[in-house]
């Protein structure tokens, strides 16, 4: 069976990323090993440069909905981002629902 992915946005228009505050950054800070120790000081870290960004959103949106399941994405942690997938794939269920 092949699976097939419909993309609902084109990511590379007016790409999000060309102007995300995280650019220029250490990508390790982003990525920590585990969630503890050192590891919590990296994501309050990452998360601080995320709430100065311009594109926090878009780049959470794109995290849920390519299912990014490392590092910090859009002001959010690994386990807080699977908490809000589970919610923003049920909103998205009941959208395509209602069409």
């Amino acid at each position: 069976m092949a699976l097939i992915w419909n993309r609902s946005i084109d990511w590379n228009a007016e790409d999000w990323r060309e102007v995300a505050a995280c650019r220029n950054t250490e990508a390790d800070m982003f990525f920590p090993i585990g969630a503890t120790g050192v590891a919590i000081d990296q994501i309050e870290s990452a998360k601080r440069v995320c709430n100065q960004c311009d594109v926090q959103a878009p780049c959470l949106e794109f995290a849920l909905a390519t299912n990014q399941e490392s590092g910090v994405w859009g002001g959010t942690s690994e386990e807080e981002r699977r908490k809000i997938r589970k919610q923003w794939l049920a909103a998205r269920r009941r959208a395509n629902a209602t069409r």
